[in-house]
């Protein structure tokens, strides 16, 4: 599978950004579909996560404020960030566990995208 984020920016406190991630190849089915932020300094953090049943987990720090979806026919999943605040400022990363077809098979395994930048100042 290949992972490519994007809608990431410089917006000021307060304000909105709408992350994307689009999933591409023999995929059978995306099982859990989510976004992880990487601080400078910090350690990557999970962010908020959906199944495919439509179940979502968002992290204490962004609740109320960051929503996940998906696209299940596009294979694609979105974080709307709204009430953004300086901390956060990261570098955020799509994630999938997905079910490739592999030949004959079928193979199970976690993938990630090559992140977007999120910088919230004024």
């Amino acid at each position: 599978v290949q992972l490519q984020a994007s809608g990431g920016g410089l917006v000021q406190p307060g304000g909105s950004l709408r992350l994307s991630c689009v999933a591409s190849g023999s995929i059978f089915s995306i099982n859990v579909m989510g976004w992880y932020r990487q601080a400078p300094g910090k350690q990557r953090e999970l962010v908020a996560t959906i199944t495919s049943g439509g179940v979502m987990y968002n992290a204490e720090s962004v609740k109320g404020r960051f929503t996940i979806s998906r696209d299940n026919a596009k294979n694609t999943w979105y974080l709307q960030m709204d009430s953004l605040k300086p901390e956060d400022t990261a570098v955020y990363y799509c994630n999938c566990d997905a079910t490739m077809v592999a030949g004959t098979s079928l193979t199970r395994n976690g993938y990630w995208g090559q992140g977007t930048l999120v910088t919230v100042s004024s």
